[in-house]
């Protein structure tokens, strides 16, 4: 856990296949301590990498955990949220989260318990208890954390969360640094939100995955440049009438040099984009 503020703490994930090695701890999570409580932007992919990060809460303070948030719905930000039941927090999270959780309940527990094993022990879907529609602000004592619920692009679900004493930035999965870019929403909404993203002012953001980084507005270019170029080679694909299957052969391969774990995650977001451009 490094301190990259005062106050703000982060864990950065492990960098590796989530079909082949995942853990539970691919994905960044961290909290914020004010003068009166500690929020926590996401919590892991299980109980417990949950239960190891409200270790190291407890490590830098006593202070009430009063909010936990998640960035959202993908299972590596979420099911570390029990080991904070006891602390009775308010679950925050955007509007579509909660239906989103409740449809794939049952799949999201079963696929944890496939991928863990017993490491999934204690690991359950909580749905959010307070949900943000377009902005929150939540009052932490001497800070306060500005929370912006963002149209369907990387998720229907994803939130933003500003430390506005540090300017510090947590994205979730709008912003990938190093790991390919993972699509499970709408390409042309990411695409799109990406630019609002640029206008925000940060010293520091913290990405879904990879590195902090002091440089947002470099690293969602270059995030931005795989995706339109999955987006123009996914339209030219459908306007030459090549087919799905050879349509994920050749998509995107451009990029291939510049991310991690390409191979793997790239056909997957063909495989999504194409049908959304056929219809567009």
């Amino acid at each position: 856990m490094s301190q990259i503020a005062e106050g703000v703490y982060v864990h950065v994930g492990k960098h590796h296949d989530f079909d082949e090695h995942y853990d539970g701890d691919i994905a960044n999570i961290g909290f914020v301590v004010g003068s009166q409580s500690v929020a926590i932007i996401d919590t892991g992919g299980s109980f417990k990498v949950g239960a190891a990060l409200r270790e190291a809460v407890r490590l830098v303070t006593d202070l009430p955990i009063r909010y936990v948030i998640n960035t959202h719905v993908h299972p590596d930000h979420i099911f570390g949220n029990a080991a904070f039941e006891q602390d009775h927090p308010v679950f925050v999270g955007h509007a579509k989260l909660p239906a989103t959780l409740e449809l794939n309940r049952d799949n999201l527990i079963r696929e944890l318990q496939k991928e863990l094993g017993n490491d999934a022990d204690g690991s359950k879907v909580i749905v959010p208890t307070q949900i943000v529609t377009d902005t929150m602000d939540l009052d932490l004592g001497g800070r306060t954390l500005h929370l912006q619920a963002w149209p369907k692009a990387h998720t229907t679900t994803d939130l933003t969360v500003l430390d506005n004493k540090t300017s510090t930035f947590w994205t979730g999965d709008l912003l990938f640094i190093t790991r390919t870019p993972s699509l499970d929403g709408d390409l042309k909404g990411w695409i799109s939100v990406i630019d609002q993203l640029k206008a925000i002012q940060a010293k520091v953001t913290v990405p879904g995955h990879g590195d902090p980084t002091d440089a947002k507005n470099e690293m969602l270019d270059k995030e931005q440049n795989y995706l339109n170029l999955l987006l123009a080679d996914v339209r030219l694909a459908i306007k030459n009438g090549v087919g799905l299957m050879d349509a994920i052969q050749t998509v995107g391969q451009g990029e291939k040099g510049r991310w991690v774990l390409f191979d793997a995650v790239n056909p997957r977001n063909v495989n999504l984009a194409y049908p959304q451009m056929e219809w567009e």
